[in-house]
């Protein structure tokens, strides 16, 4: 491995700050530039600062069944939103300031400014004082990410409609929140904002919340948050948006007209590639306006390379980790590619959703008519212990080869526990090989052992399948 290789990356979102440790890992000298905040959105208004809010109203909810679990609370429990927000800051904050000490401990150069393709191995820093800097590199890594979408339709003030950055900080908690979108984010902001007190509104131009998702997930997720007072408009789209002084009334395509004092857009993200240079260079973009890649995460400009959210592929941080790792293995001469097809993902509704592979609808549009196993959560002791039932395993096998194609749960820690079975589909074991495995008892996990005894009829705490259960 050459120590010589001196490689830039723009952007220091969860894809390029992983790409730099490896790189300096791997021995090359790296310039990360990056004009806002280490961790990119992941970090500093998406996903942690998200899961850090719903951490609480998920606790609260647990605090609800507090006398039934046998737990005496001496005095009602109530939320405190300017608590939670300034929670929330020091968590990113301290991972932000993690990010940075770890840059120092590999020797990651950090240049605050932003950043282009001047050619193919000089990237021009506009600095943030003022001053600007040509810098020479053997690899240029483009990880500039995506950005909330421009939409005619919702003029962003970041007080009557905004984005997920403005859903975060929780300046007031509004009495009805209409969320366009209901798809991962839209879910998750209808779980937190439902759980402040606020009714929720939900509008989805697709037949059901979580469209992409697995049917009988969508179908779980709607009914839960039905529980919590939450409202749908699906299979239609908003058609105009009108502000009043007092609320802000959204007329729906079918004709129903919503008053809210508060949309939260979540539809569509924009590819960063603006101002990139990208057109200087001759940097090809694929038909959505992402930046178009091959399985090593290089562009068609020799040298120039490009990963997460801004190549328009799986739109999750890890991936971008992950095609970080890669491009970085690939620069420094070693052979490496991805894997799209072992994906995990979380979604953090109440109940939170894991995920990996295949979903039984899409086994079925490919022609093969898949074995399927369910198991529900409520036929788990741990479930019973700890006083949470709600929501299921289901493992997705091939007829013939019993490879496992795809695995969904819903329920507690379900986003933690699908890792079992993205493991075994990373390792191409067979549900009856999943089955096998000796689960510890009492366990979550176990859910997923008899959800893939159940893809062959022999889950032992359910009834068979030929009982019509």
């Amino acid at each position: 491995m050459s120590q010589s290789k001196h490689i830039v990356i723009i952007g220091a979102g969860p894809g390029g700050y992983v790409a730099a440790i490896r790189a300096a890992q791997l021995g090359a000298q790296v310039t990360v530039v990056e004009n806002q905040a280490l961790g990119g959105v992941c970090l500093n208004s998406g996903c942690i600062p998200s899961k850090a809010l719903l951490s609480v109203i998920e606790l609260s909810e647990k605090l609800k069944k507090a006398e039934d679990l046998g737990l005496t609370l001496a005095g009602p429990t109530t939320l405190n939103p300017t608590q939670m927000v300034e929670r929330k800051n020091r968590v990113v904050t301290g991972l932000v300031k993690g990010i940075a000490t770890l840059f120092k401990g590999w020797g990651v150069t950090h240049i605050e400014g932003t950043g282009s393709l001047q050619n193919d191995r000089t990237v021009d820093v506009q600095k943030a004082d003022g001053t600007s800097e040509a810098i020479q590199a053997d690899a240029v890594i483009l990880a500039t990410g995506s950005s909330w979408p421009n939409l005619p339709l919702f003029p962003i003030n970041g007080t009557t409609i905004i984005t997920s950055k403005e859903a975060l900080e929780i300046t007031r908690v509004p009495e009805h929140l209409l969320i366009v979108g209901g798809g991962v984010e839209g879910c998750e902001f209808a779980s937190l904002y439902s759980g402040l007190g606020s009714k929720v509104s939900i509008v989805e131009m697709m037949s059901r919340l979580l469209p992409l998702e697995d049917e009988e997930v969508s179908a779980l997720i709607e009914r839960e948050l039905k529980k919590r007072k939450v409202q749908f408009y699906l299979g239609t789209k908003v058609e105009k948006v009108t502000r009043s002084e007092s609320a802000t009334t959204v007329t729906l395509e079918n004709g129903t007209s919503v008053d809210a004092d508060m949309i939260l857009v979540s539809i569509g993200r924009r590819f960063n590639t603006s101002g990139l240079g990208l057109e200087k260079v001759g940097v090809q973009l694929g038909q959505r306006g992402e930046i178009s890649i091959n399985d090593r995460m290089e562009t068609n400009v020799p040298g120039v390379y490009a990963i997460g959210d801004v190549v328009g592929k799986a739109m999750l941080a890890h991936v971008a980790s992950a095609q970080g790792k890669v491009a970085v293995e690939n620069i420094m001469g070693h052979e490496h590619a991805i894997d799209y097809n072992v994906i995990p993902a979380g979604i953090f509704t109440l109940p939170e959703v894991g995920r990996v592979g295949l979903t039984e609808q899409q086994v079925r549009e490919q022609g093969i008519e898949p074995k399927v196993g369910r198991f529900r959560f409520a036929g788990l002791g741990k479930s019973h212990a700890i006083g949470d039932t709600i929501g299921f395993a289901k493992v997705i096998a091939h007829p013939d080869t019993d490879a496992i194609l795809g695995a969904h749960l819903v329920g507690a820690h379900a986003a933690d526990l699908v890792h079992e079975a993205a493991m075994a589909m990373q390792m191409k074991a067979t549900a009856t090989q999943m089955a096998e495995m000796i689960h510890a008892h009492p366990t979550q996990a176990e859910g997923l052992m008899e959800a893939a005894e159940d893809v062959h009829d022999i889950a032992i705490h359910q009834a068979p399948k030929r009982l019509g259960t």
